[in-house]
């Protein structure tokens, strides 16, 4: 009699986890542009290479309280597995720099759309890369995100291209490590361990020829660029507990806080929010209650029906 209840319980105890880790991860996520502020004096390319080098020890801390070792050196033996993190590795530290980019030349906003448009990204990629059907929903979604991007082009003047490039180096990662047999802490971790020379090059480099900010003689800037690692890290970490323990459904509505939140503080900023940006945005936000309901509706269970 005890058994039932306490398997109930421990069930509804690891959902609480999977949507308190799952919250912090995205608001993480979503609050990074005020990290980056701080660093408004540094070049996005140093600050790429702080986040690169830092995420290393932090990363191999982690996966040693979590006892992930094994999983690395596997990874590691296997030339292919390699080859395919040493690609996602470009594609998310290319997504990483035109992010950065974006943040510190007060571009927020079309960052945060970027990461609206990522969920109808992956839709198209499945079609054009797996073959997939879409579904009539799926097809008005895309199509409201196609026509927002359009209204961006030819009525602002401004072709979108940071949202667009982050969305589809993003898409290209999720994809890559999605057919890829490694955790996301063991993952992330090779991957910067691969760029992490390169990164370390790049900084030294700056240092003797003093266009360095790290080392200048600012203790508080050097701790916020080695902070680069944990802030890095510490949401990844939070979003692989939360995904073990929720739906894809619940976190696909969850991956929305990170973007708000980004959207929020461009507007915060003073960003230049134009008419043009109201339908852009009103366009792709209709596209996504759209591609969001379907997804629920898709996910739902069939109904089980008595023979007679």
């Amino acid at each position: 009699m005890n058994a039932n209840p306490s398997a109930a319980e421990n069930a509804a105890a690891e959902i609480r986890l999977g949507l308190i880790t799952g919250v912090v991860a995205y608001t993480l996520w979503g609050l990074f542009p005020l990290y980056l502020k701080l660093l408004s004096e540094v070049s996005a390319l140093e600050i790429l290479s702080h986040r690169i080098f830092w995420s290393v020890p932090f990363g191999a801390v982690l996966i040693l309280l979590r006892k992930q070792w094994r999983e690395v050196v596997t990874a590691l033996k296997t030339p292919r597995v390699v080859f395919i993190l040493a690609v996602a590795a470009l594609a998310i530290s290319s997504n990483w720099l035109i992010y950065v980019w974006a943040v510190i030349n007060d571009r927020i906003l079309e960052a945060s759309l970027g990461y609206y448009i990522n969920p109808l990204m992956y839709v198209a990629a499945g079609v054009f890369v797996l073959g997939e059907k879409l579904r009539r929903a799926q097809i008005v979604a895309l199509g409201l995100a196609a026509a927002g991007v359009l209204v961006m082009t030819f009525g602002a003047g401004v072709f979108p291209w940071v949202s667009i490039v982050l969305a589809v180096l993003f898409t290209a990662y999720g994809y890559i490590r999605k057919t890829t047999p490694v955790g996301a802490m063991p993952g992330l971790f090779i991957e910067t361990s691969l760029l992490a020379p390169i990164a370390a090059v790049y900084v030294f480099s700056l240092m003797i020829s003093g266009e360095a900010v790290f080392q200048a003689g600012d203790f508080g800037m050097d701790f916020l660029l080695m902070l680069a690692g944990p802030v890095t890290v510490i949401p990844l970490v939070l979003f692989a507990l939360s995904a073990r323990r929720l739906t894809l459904t619940t976190l696909g509505f969850m991956q929305y806080i990170g973007p708000t939140l980004q959207f929020i503080l461009g507007l915060y900023y003073g960003e230049a929010f134009t008419p043009y940006h109201a339908v852009c945005f009103g366009l792709i936000w209709t596209g996504l209650v759209i591609f969001s309901l379907d997804a629920v509706r898709a996910n739902q269970p069939e109904p089980i029906t008595k023979s007679a």
